[in-house]
């Protein structure tokens, strides 16, 4: 894994490009975990990373336009712990988003991207109904990552199959689709592939 990070560390030190790297999935994947791994010897000046948070209503009502704002600059690679996809997934699946607000995400969106001049690289983290619910238990019980557990992952595994159902709407052939069942290897396989691409 360090000679794949070195490879990594000398792409992000050479590199003049817009990188975008995306990652989703469900609840406990190992998004952020990925990120942490990725960036642990990059150089803070070389990415950014934009973590999952809960939007304002005005983000809400400008969902693609905050997005642009989040964009990376020249030579910059930025990280995102979920993106605008969750609009499509996570925000409808749990009505966060109007019906309207949905269907003008899948309208926009691919068109959104083309006209950013960045270079995406997608990742589904991809994970079983039991590993998910193995890791919400664990989430749960344990002294240093309770703090992480909410309502939201206690709904997730109702509608496991629903999110299965959503994602196939909008993660096409440009997704890199990872088997997170092991963090581990999904996490090498990840860097793999995203040296692979750049």
């Amino acid at each position: 894994m360090k000679k794949l990070l070195a490879q990594f560390n000398k792409f992000a030190d050479q590199n003049n490009g817009k990188i975008a790297i995306v990652l989703e999935g469900r609840d406990t994947a190992g998004k952020s975990s990925t990120i942490r791994e990725l960036t642990h010897y990059l150089n803070p000046a070389w990415y950014s990373v934009v973590p999952s948070t809960k939007p304002s209503k005005r983000t809400m009502n400008n969902w693609l336009g905050y997005w642009t704002g989040k964009m990376p600059a020249d030579s910059q690679i930025v990280f995102y712990d979920r993106s605008w996809y969750s609009r499509a997934i996570v925000q409808y699946v749990n009505g966060w988003c109007t019906e309207k607000q949905y269907q003008n995400f899948l309208d926009s969106h691919l068109e959104w991207e083309a006209e950013q001049n960045v270079t995406f690289l997608k990742f589904w983290l991809s994970i079983s109904e039991k590993e998910q619910c193995d890791r919400i238990e664990l989430r749960k019980k344990s002294p240093l990552t309770y703090w992480k557990f909410s309502a939201n992952d206690e709904n997730a595994l109702s509608y496991y199959d629903r999110i299965s159902i959503l994602k196939e709407r909008v993660i096409n052939s440009e997704w890199h689709t990872i088997d997170y069942n092991d963090k581990k290897i999904g996490t090498k396989t990840l860097l793999t592939t995203i040296l692979r691409g750049i």
